[in-house]
């Protein structure tokens, strides 16, 4: 007889409890039905190795994790939801969250990250919501989400964003919610939202913003409400607001003294404009042809309820408009409600006449017809299709061919995973309206002449991980729109000279991890408005003086990773908005003066680190200023540096692992580290006895000539020691017996003070 099934059951879950404990990490807590892990508050300093595989929940709060290392979560692939909070993490390496391609929910609050790197969340192809609020969060690099493609949340509130550059959020074409709060953001660059076509709401209040940034906001067409509360801004002039489809604007605890009556024109959705807490004293009826609001609130503001407030009072009435607020004066109508004070009641002295007897017919707005059900979505064989977010996945399917019979209002379709071999012409009829095509590793050799044909809205494209060796010329027409390119991990050994004379609006062109050999003159030609160019990891060993020439505004270059040997100022001769600059782990031996001269001016990140650097010329960094923000050096074999005091506005520099000559060639240095706010990593190489020690910390310097000479002991012969000194050893005799690491290389006769000097450099 066979056993019942619910003995069977039990049998069972015995046998997984009895074999489970081993798989807990010591001091966690595990729940074997659940499948879930919380070590909360226990003071680890490092992911527990021995976590389940099939653990889906992971709690690790309140710990002392300090850096997630590359592939830290490589064992639990199957997490959706990880929590981090409270964790003293100061840095998330490049792949960190590698292999979690299922989790949806990452928090990494209440930390101490400063840096979102480019590739810090490589690899969470399905994450949905990111916290990273309370941090100290002051850079982001450009391509630190372009692989979030499904992340609908992004939290960065309470952190310390200053400036917001162009292409800050590249990737995330499913975003719906940016927060962005208590921050102390002043300036966006005009690019800083582009490419966030799904974005719906967009938090922006608590920072330091002094004016509307009318420009940067025109980026984002699909938005629908925008929190501007607790900014510093004193006016809106006309036609600031220009948001097609903005329905909530919030400009509450400001400073506006003054709302230009045309303000809002451009934005004909907008229903609820929240003016409150500021210094408002009158405010005119909107213009001709500016939206319908329902809802205008001026509460706590010093309004004066006189004849001057008619106008917007009566037109209030006419349009049904909610008016929220109370009045500031005169004395008999202080503390009235706005709604509730009726137009003839606000006067002016000797204004009588300005009364009116009857106020006219409400108006009754027209009742706005509801939206139909919608059909039930088109979608082709072996795909998966979503109504409801417009997106459509044949992912991993094993199609040989591109499936056709979309939804007309596709906007995300993704294809990655399959076996297409090549794209023939026209192979997207009917997808006028996708914004974003995934094609990555479909093992595609070839594209077609008017492949993409027809698809008109399409900005990101993704070709990454194919067998790709060229493009023609005409292999992206019909894509007028096209902005972010990605060409990565194919097998281009020539740069695709002339495939982008058809991409006007290009900004960003990824073309890493290829085998390209070098960049000719004219390989932008057509790409004028490039802003980005991504050229890491190929064999790159030289760079034609004009390459760039046709992108006067690029502004970020990423050659990190080549075979480059030298760096010539003529490449960089047009390339006069460049402000990043990664040229680490090139095999660059020395820098020579001038060489960043065209780009000085402009450039505010610099990266040779990694390269093998042996010498860099007194002006290396000539034309170098305030501008500069980032200069990176480490892992070099630098003995001595070109004076750093022109920076005066670094605020990241890291000489760390430079052999460095820790005598009086590097005395400008040491007063330079001492001068500076920052944490700097330099320690010495030479001479052998101080070796490893921080530079800031030798005394070594104390020797040198103009650094604390000793006192005088006799006035009678103070004077001719002086002299004699100055006449037998000259400052540059003295340096270059220092240069010497302690061989002797001048005739010059010994002296008392000479030898002084050598025992207490013996001694040191």
């Amino acid at each position: 007889m066979s056993i019942p099934t619910w003995l069977f059951i039990i049998s069972l879950a015995l046998r997984i409890h009895s074999v489970q404990p081993g798989k807990c990490p010591k001091s966690c807590m595990c729940d074997t039905i659940k499948l879930t892990v919380a070590c909360v508050n226990k003071n680890l300093t490092e992911v527990p190795p021995t976590i389940d595989e099939i653990t889906v929940k992971l709690d690790l709060r309140g710990n002392d994790l300090q850096e997630l290392p590359t592939e830290a979560f490589s064992g639990t692939p199957y997490l959706t939801q990880l929590s981090l909070q409270n964790s003293n993490i100061r840095r998330v390496k490049e792949g960190a969250f590698r292999k979690l391609g299922r989790l949806v929910i990452l928090n990494l609050s209440n930390n101490n990250i400063e840096i979102l790197y480019q590739e810090s969340f490589d690899g969470l192809s399905s994450l949905k919501q990111l916290l990273i609020d309370r941090n100290r969060v002051e850079e982001i690099q450009p391509g630190a989400f372009s692989q979030l493609g499904f992340l609908n949340l992004l939290s960065i509130t309470h952190n310390q964003l200053v400036y917001m550059p162009n292409l800050a959020f590249q990737g995330l074409q499913n975003i719906k919610w940016l927060r962005l709060s208590h921050n102390s953001l002043n300036y966006l660059e005009i690019e800083a939202f582009a490419g966030l076509f799904t974005l719906t709401r967009l938090s922006l209040d608590n920072n330091a913003l002094q004016f509307f940034p009318t420009e940067t906001m025109t980026r984002l067409p699909e938005v629908t409400r925008l929190d501007l509360g607790y900014n510093p801004m004193t006016y809106l002039g006309e036609e600031s607001v220009s948001m097609p489809k903005l329905t909530q604007l919030f400009l509450d605890h400001n400073s506006l003294q003054d709302f230009s009556n045309a303000a809002i024109l451009l934005s004909p959705r907008l229903s609820h404009l929240d003016l409150s807490h500021n210094q408002l004293r009158v405010l005119q009826p909107m213009a001709p042809g500016s939206p319908k609001l329902t809802r205008l609130n001026l509460a706590s503001n010093p309004i004066y309820c006189s004849c001057y407030l008619r106008p917007l009072r009566e037109w209030a009435i006419r349009e049904r408009i909610r008016l929220t607020g109370t009045c500031g004066g005169p004395t008999h109508l202080s503390g009235e409600n706005l709604g509730a004070v009726l137009p003839a009641e606000l006067r002016c002295q000797s204004q009588e006449a300005m009364m009116k007897a009857e106020l006219e017919e409400l108006r009754r707005l027209p009742t706005l017809p509801t939206t139909p059900p919608p059909d039930k979505v088109k979608c082709p064989v072996n795909c998966d299709c979503e109504a409801q977010n417009n997106h459509s996945s044949c992912e991993n399917k094993g199609h040989t061919k591109i499936p056709r019979g979309f939804a007309p209002n596709t906007r995300l379709l993704d294809l990655r995973g399959n076996h297409f071999h090549y794209i023939p012409a026209n192979s997207f009829p009917g997808t006028a309206e996708v914004v974003s095509l995934h094609l990555q590793r479909c093992k595609i050799h070839d594209v077609e002449d008017g492949a993409f044909t027809g698809m008109k809205s399409l900005v990101y494209l993704y070709l990454s991980e194919n067998d790709l060796t060229s493009l023609s010329p005409d292999a992206f027409k019909g894509l007028p729109h096209l902005t972010y390119l990605h060409l990565e991990k194919n097998r281009f050994t020539q740069f695709p000279k002339g495939a982008f004379k058809l991409l006007p609006g290009l900004l960003a062109l990824h073309m890493e991890n290829n085998a390209i050999t070098k960049l000719e003159a004219g390989i932008l030609t057509g790409a004028e408005k490039l802003r980005g160019l991504y050229l890491t990891s190929n064999a790159i060993t030289t760079i034609a003086p004009k390459a760039f020439d046709p992108a006067p505004d690029l502004d970020t270059l990423h050659l990190g990773n080549n075979k480059l040997n030298e760096v010539q100022s003529e490449t960089f001769s047009k390339a006069q908005s460049l402000t990043e600059l990664h040229l680490s782990r090139n095999p660059i031996r020395w820098i020579g003066a001038g060489v960043f001269q065209p780009v000085a001016t402009t450039l505010k990140h610099l990266y040779l680190d990694h390269m093998g650097l042996e010498k860099m010329s007194r002006e290396s960094l000539a034309g170098f200023g305030s501008g500069l923000r980032s200069l990176l050096l480490e892992g070099n074999q630098l003995e001595e540096l070109p004076d750093l005091s022109p920076l005066s506005g670094l605020e990241v520099i890291n000489l760390a692992e430079n052999p460095l000559l820790c005598d009086c060639p590097l005395l400008p240095l040491r007063k330079w580290i001492e001068q500076v706010n920052l944490k700097v990593r330099a320690t010495c190489g030479h001479p052998p006895e101080l070796r490893g020690q921080r530079v800031k910390d030798v005394h070594v310097f104390k020797s040198c000539p103009g650094e604390n000479p000793p006192p005088a002991q006799n006035p009678k012969i103070t004077k001719p020691t002086k002299r004699t000194v100055s006449a037998q050893i000259s400052p540059s005799k003295v340096t270059k017996i220092v240069q010497a690491k302690g061989q002797t290389r001048t005739n010059a006769k010994p002296h008392t003070l000479q030898k002084t000097t050598t025992k207490k450099r013996k001694s040191v």
